[in-house]
């Protein structure tokens, strides 16, 4: 999840941080797709993103908005057989513990862990199908600047928040005694996640688990914070992309590969 082309110069000589110093919080979202050349025209075209390599090999790459890292694009659903979708990752002291702990709680493990220097990650869904990564190791760099921008939200839509933020929390080490450990609200029918006193996730109640559609069965829903959604919207039409639903203040839209995200504007989360 990091290389040296996205490390900043402050952090020169100095320890890298990693994922045990944000456990439990959100730490990177990332997007399986089929085609990297459109994906990446797509997304720059509706976000305004720009590109740079990895350390990962050719079918990886990081957006950046104005030099800070947004999210990540694996061009491997075709090659890994997954679904072309937008996933949130969290920071985990073991990716191993954490994978046990999931499936000891009905969760399963669709990928991994598998090490990806200078780290490990694994693609999990919880109990009601909702797909989520976790990762352990260094953070990408500007991985702090990445956080206060906060140009990426995520908010859980499942059957029982209450249940969800239980299996979440037992996964990943919410709510611990631990310093550093994320705080659980519950707010206006919602689970709140907190990390360092910023919110950092949501969890809400009312998906349906057999729907046909899959905006309304449990799933994590990638928001990206802008300044104009009806122009991301129709940037996003004239790229091939439509559009799911909309508001005054967000769209939920689905690229042409079939990924679905949500633009929301800046501040409103």
């Amino acid at each position: 999840m990091t290389d040296d082309t996205t490390r900043p110069a402050s952090r020169t000589g100095a320890q890298p941080l990693t994922s045990r110093s944000v456990f439990g919080s959100p730490c990177w979202v990332s997007l399986t797709s089929r085609d990297l050349d459109a994906t990446q025209e797509f997304y720059s075209t509706v976000l305004g993103w720009r590109w740079q390599p990895t350390g990962l090999g050719d079918r990886f790459r990081v957006a950046l908005v104005e030099g800070t890292p947004v999210a990540g694009i694996a061009a491997v659903a075709g090659m890994w057989q997954m679904a072309v979708a937008w996933t949130p990752y969290f920071a985990v002291n073991s990716a191993d513990q954490s994978v046990a702990r999931a499936q000891e709680r009905g969760g399963t493990a669709a990928v991994g862990p598998l090490s990806f220097p200078p780290g490990r990650a694994a693609l999990l869904a919880d109990r009601d199908g909702a797909s989520f990564g976790i990762w352990e190791g260094e953070l990408i760099g500007n991985w702090e600047t990445w956080r206060r921008a906060a140009p990426a939200f995520i908010r859980l839509h499942t059957r029982d928040a209450f249940a969800a933020a239980i299996f979440y929390g037992e996964v990943l080490e919410w709510a611990s005694d631990r310093p550093g450990s994320c705080e659980v609200h519950y707010e206006g029918g919602e689970v709140v996640l907190r990390s360092g006193g910023d919110v950092v996730a949501r969890i809400e109640s009312g998906a349906l688990g057999a729907a046909p559609d899959p905006t309304l069965r449990p799933h994590w829903q990638v928001h990206f914070a802008v300044t104009d959604v009806e122009a991301c919207v129709r940037d996003a039409e004239h790229g091939g992309g439509s559009v799911l639903s909309k508001g005054d203040d967000e769209a939920v839209l689905r690229d042409p590969d079939g990924a679905q995200f949500t633009v929301t504007l800046r501040g409103e989360h």
